[in-house]
């Protein structure tokens, strides 16, 4: 099964910020015993395992073998690694020392090796080293609460110091430090509240931090590492560990096994937040939100374990399980004290539907020359697909496709004129459902080549002569609109289907195949690392019940040509009409990957264009500009993309109080009067100071425009009538 794996820039530079303040509770999971001891300082000495460096062996092996660069594995690729591993730790040099560096230096060109022989010690050493600053950095600023600051001076906090060197010595880092402390007391000191309350607000702040810090384990460490690794090959290779694994999976298949619940972390409980209507615990009528989850336990009589000081995802684990099963629930409901007897709620598990992460639509109407036209708008996140399901057979399996086939059938029973088909933000996800999407609106034809290491051509084609949908078609596009999407849009594009609108796609080209690691590593290293971990504590977690004991890879195996010849792979897909990017092109596409792929065109497919839009194009960019020229909300939209440019560029704040403040307040009213600017413009009320904004109130100007780029299309129609057969297919 190929997947085009999404696009996660974005959710990678979440993890890495995480990364960066040590608070992995929320995003990676260890399903083995934490390897680490306590030094005498505090800090968590952390080991690594058997398991992992049996993982890590073998991805080395299926990259060098399988992965679609060929890439060797030597001393060059060891020092991209070296320096991705110390930029995903320290990228703005706030907590290793020029000393460290120094030491480190001697791993800069072994790291291939180590990977090759499941080596890990110089790996997990620099991490040590790392938490041990983290964890001096963190303690030292609580010491810095009971300062006296002075607000009146004019200091500077320098929060960026990525483009400086580290610093030489432990004094020059204490006065980083006491300016951030600095730094963190006057954002609160702003906010109105006394001097006693943010000390401690900070003191818990940063005691959180610290006790964040103290619950990392060898997983996360290796996880980080992996990342680190596996992007110096490629962007798209990733290695995910069995709970990532399992949460990649239920991102593809926009569904799992479980109780319908949304779980976070507060004061070291775990707090229901959200609840799944539907699901078995909004059923049950005795699960709300705030609800706090102090012990959970397996069937009717199993024991339970308490999960008070948990991370949010090893409690997810313990509740997740098998359709049809059962777990019960020791709850705290909101207002009751620590110290009250909880009670019980037995749940029986079911398959949960992310509906809120499913395709939707919405109707937009517009006036055209005295004329209503309704547009259908339909979101799509992603292209996802129940892989298990569509295995078994089940005519009935969850897809982006599917979903969208009924929201098409929908809108045209409510009469729409033409389809928007909303794919910004949406990474990718499966090659099966872009080209089974593509082929909702057209008759047959091939989709998208795919061309493997060995240079051989694949054409991928959608030979169900049937069609959900013949009328007019936009497709709204901007930078994060990756993989899949640059299928889809591309196909749409190339056929004369549709006009696509936006801004210029992420770029990413190239095709993984999900790897699930226990397939490959041999049955007696599988059975051996499995008793390592322990069978108590190996967790079902996935959407079949199931969770791996080594986890997945994501492997880069081939890379994808539009049906011209033409890849995607950086140049992404151009629109026909063009959007400003608020999004910043130099700063994020795969044209901004060092260890990318490059562009290349191949022989084009055997295709025949359903329509034609070159005629038609000129007068929709006149009607768009002209409306542009006098629109308020793309003069906001302007100013805005020059101000994220030019915070870009700033990398110090003041930490003087009355400058901050008069900074801060002239934002601030620039902002709320350019918000009820913008309210105005779109036929909305304007809101007074401290007024909520409605909830589901919409503001998505670009939105409204790509409807009313399509209404014109529609209104011009006629006039060139040489595009209308085609689209009419």
């Amino acid at each position: 099964m190929f997947y085009i794996t999404p696009d996660l820039k974005s959710v990678k530079d979440m993890f890495k910020k995480l990364y960066l303040v040590l608070v992995l509770g929320a995003t990676l999971a260890c399903s083995a015993k934490p390897a680490k001891h306590v030094n005498v300082d505090g800090s968590n000495n952390i080991q690594p395992d058997e398991k992992q460096a049996i993982v890590c062996k073998t991805i080395a092996t299926l990259i060098s073998k399988y992965n679609y660069k060929k890439v060797e594995l030597n001393d060059s690729i060891s020092s991209i690694v070296y320096n991705r591993y110390l930029k995903m730790m320290d990228e703005s040099h706030n907590y290793f020392l020029a000393s460290d560096i120094t030491d480190f230096d001697k791993y800069k060109t072994v790291l291939d090796d180590d990977v090759k022989n499941g080596n890990l010690s110089d790996v997990f050493y620099i991490f040590n080293v790392y938490q041990k600053r983290y964890i001096d950095r963190i303690k030292y600023s609580l010491t810095q609460l009971d300062n006296d600051f002075d607000f009146s001076k004019n200091d500077n906090f320098t929060y960026n110091r990525e483009s400086l060197p580290f610093v030489s010595s432990e004094t020059e880092m204490n006065k980083i430090w006491s300016e951030r402390v600095k730094y963190d007391m006057l954002n609160l000191k702003l906010a109105g509240t006394d001097a006693a309350k943010n000390k401690q607000t900070l003191k818990k702040r940063y005691e959180s931090l610290l006790a964040q810090a103290n619950k990392l384990n060898n997983q996360d460490v290796f996880q980080l590492f992996m990342d680190a690794f596996t992007e110096a090959i490629d962007p798209h290779t990733n290695y995910f560990n069995p709970a990532n694994a399992a949460n990649f999976n239920i991102e593809m298949s926009r569904q799992l096994e479980g109780i319908g619940a949304g779980l976070n972390t507060e004061n070291e409980f775990i707090i229901i937040k959200s609840l799944t209507a539907g699901g078995p615990a909004e059923k049950s009528k005795q699960v709300n939100v705030d609800d706090r989850i102090v012990g959970v336990a397996q069937g009717a009589d199993g024991e339970f374990q308490n999960v008070v000081g948990w991370r949010v995802e090893n409690a997810i684990a313990l509740i997740r399980g098998k359709k049809g099963t059962t777990v019960r629930l020791e709850l705290l409901p909101k207002g009751l004290s620590v110290g009250s007897k909880p009670k019980v709620v037995e749940l029986v598990r079911e398959k949960i539907i992310l509906k809120d992460e499913s395709a939707k639509k919405e109707i937009r109407t517009y006036n055209e020359n005295g004329k209503t036209v309704k547009i259908g708008v339909i979101s799509v996140p992603a292209f996802y697909l129940d892989f298990n399901d569509y295995k078994s057979g089940n005519p009935n399996y969850k897809s982006t496709t599917h979903d969208v086939k009924l929201l098409i059938d929908s809108l045209k029973l409510e009469g729409v004129d033409g389809i928007v088909m909303d794919m910004r933000q949406n990474g990718g996800g499966s090659l099966l459902e872009a080209v089974d999407l593509t082929g909702l609106f057209i008759k047959t034809g091939p989709v998208v080549q795919v061309r493997n290491p060995n240079g051989e051509v694949e054409v991928d084609k959608d030979e169900d002569p049937s069609v959900a949908y013949a009328g007019p078609l936009a497709i709204l596009v901007d930078r994060f609109s990756a993989s899949a999407t640059e299928i889809f849009s591309g196909a749409i594009q190339d056929y004369g289907r549709g006009i696509i609108l936006g801004s210029q796609t992420y770029g990413k080209g190239s095709v993984q195949n999900a790897i699930d690691l226990d397939r490959v590593i041999p049955p007696s290293i599988l059975e051996r690392a499995a008793a390592l971990v322990g069978k108590d504590k190996v967790t079902k977690t996935t959407t079949t019940g199931s969770q791996s004991v080594f986890g997945q890879l994501n492997l880069t195996i081939a890379k994808f040509y539009r049906i011209t010849g033409n890849s995607t792979q950086h140049k992404g897909v151009t629109p026909d009409i063009a959007f400003p990017s608020v999004i910043p092109l130099d700063k994020y596409g795969e044209d901004t990957e060092p260890s990318a792929m490059p562009f290349d065109v191949i022989e084009k497919s055997a295709y025949t264009k359903v329509g034609d839009f070159n005629a038609i194009l000129p007068q929709l960019k006149k009607l768009h500009d002209q409306r542009m020229e006098t629109s308020p909300n793309y003069k906001y939209m302007l100013e805005d993309i020059a101000d994220i440019k030019k915070h870009q560029t700033e990398k110090s704040v003041t930490l003087n109080e009355q400058k901050l403040k008069e900074q801060r307040d002239q934002d601030e009213k620039k902002a709320f009067e350019e918000n009820n600017l913008r309210r105005v413009a779109m036929g909305l009320p304007v809101l007074k100071k401290g007024q909520t904004r409605p909830r589901n109130e919409d503001l998505d100007f670009l939105k409204r425009e790509a409807g009313q780029i399509l209404t014109d299309y529609i209104s011009l129609d006629n006039k060139f009538t040489n595009t209308t057969p085609a689209l009419r297919n």
